[in-house]
C-alpha cells in the first residue's frame, strides 16, 4: 500500500549520497520513480542499489542503467546475500551467475560486490554456506577489483556468533584489504569498528544510529575518521526514529547525516561534503582514505 511520504527540505547547496538502498524490493514495486523524485528533492543527488541475490542483481542492474530525464545518479552492485548464500551455492548457476552479470550491458553501473557477508542473528543459511560464499565473493572483488559491501550481524547473544570477529578473520584470509570495502549499516561496537578500519575499510552508518539507546553506534561515528564513514539508508528498512515503523526511503537518509553531523559536531555541509568524497573514492577510485 502507498504510504504518503514528505521528503525533508534541502539544505541548500548539499548533495547527499545514499550508500545502500534496495529499490528492487517488493514495496517500493510501482513506485520508485516517486521514489526518486522525493530523493532529488531533499537533496540525494546519488544512490547504490544494492542487491541480494541473482535474481535481486539483475534487476538492480535494469533499475540502474535505466534512461531517466532526471533523477539521482543510480549505482548498482551484484552479490549474494547470506541469507541467500545456501540457495546460491546449491542452485544452478547459482552464486557464479551472479558474477557473470559484471559482462552484461549495463555493467558500467556496478560499483561494488555484495551485499555479502554474515548475519548470525537470523541465521537463514547455514554459517559455513555464509562463510564459503563469503569467501568466493571476496575473490570476485579481487579479480574485478571492485570494493566489496559486507553485511555483518552478530547473534542476539554474541557468545552465540560472533559475525564481526569471524568475518574480520575470512576477510584476512582472502586478501580483503587488497579490494576493500564497507562494512555496511553497522551495528557493531568501537572494536569492531577499529578492526575494519583497520583493514583499509569503510563504515557505514544507517537508521539506527538515530535511536535513542544507540549510544554504541554514535560513539563508533564520533572515532571513525571523517574520511572513513558512509551514510545510508538500507531501504526499506531501518527508517530513521522520526519514522520509525514506516516504509523507508532514500529521501530519508538526510536525517541519518544530521545525526552523526550532531553527534561529531560538524555542520551538516562539511559532513555531506566529506560522504560524497568518500564514496567517490572507494566505488570510483583507488578506496584509499585522504586522496
Amino acid at each position: 500500500m502507498t504510504e504518503a511520504k514528505s521528503a525533508p527540505r534541502q539544505a541548500p547547496g548539499v548533495n547527499l549520497f545514499d550508500s545502500h538502498c534496495h529499490l528492487d524490493m517488493e514495496e517500493f514495486e510501482g513506485e520508485v520513480g516517486g521514489v526518486l523524485e522525493r530523493a532529488l528533492e531533499a537533496g540525494v543527488t546519488r544512490l547504490l542499489v544494492a542487491s541480494c541475490d541473482e535474481a535481486s542483481s539483475r534487476a538492480v542492474l535494469k533499475i540502474a542503467a535505466e534512461e531517466r530525464p532526471s533523477g539521482p545518479e543510480l549505482w548498482a552492485s551484484v552479490g549474494v546475500h547470506p541469507h541467500e548464500a545456501d540457495a546460491a551455492l546449491s542452485g544452478d548457476g547459482g552464486i557464479d551467475g551472479v558474477f557473470s552479470l559484471l559482462g552484461q550491458p549495463g555493467a558500467d553501473r556496478i560499483v561494488a560486490i555484495g551485499e555479502t557477508g554474515l548475519d548470525f542473528y537470523y541465521d537463514n543459511s547455514p554459517r559455513a554456506a555464509q562463510a564459503e560464499a563469503f569467501e568466493r565473493q571476496i575473490f570476485w572483488a579481487k579479480a574485478a577489483k571492485k570494493p566489496l559491501i559486507v553485511h555483518l550481524r552478530n547473534a542476539a547473544l554474541r557468545s552465540d556468533g560472533d559475525a564481526y570477529r569471524e568475518a574480520i578473520a575470512i576477510m584476512k584470509g582472502a586478501g580483503a584489504d587488497s579490494c576493500g570495502g564497507v562494512i555496511h549499516c553497522f551495528s557493531g561496537e568501537r572494536r569492531d569498528a577499529r578492526a575494519a578500519l583497520d583493514m583499509g575499510f569503510y563504515i557505514s552508518f544507517a537508521g539506527p544510529v538515530t535511536y535513542p539507546r544507540a549510544d554504541e553506534l554514535r560513539e563508533a561515528a564520533r572515532y571513525a575518521p571523517l574520511d572513513r564513514i558512509l551514510c545510508e539508508t538500507d531501504s526499506p528498512y531501518l527508517a530513521p526514529q522520526g519514522r520509525r515503523g514506516k516504509r523507508n526511503e532514500p529521501a530519508f537518509v538526510r536525517e541519518v547525516y544530521d545525526k552523526i553531523a550532531e553527534t561529531r559536531n560538524l555542520p551538516l555541509a562539511e559532513l555531506a561534503a566529506a560522504v560524497w568524497e568518500n564514496g567517490q573514492r572507494l566505488f570510483k577510485g583507488d578506496g584509499r582514505p585522504g586522496g
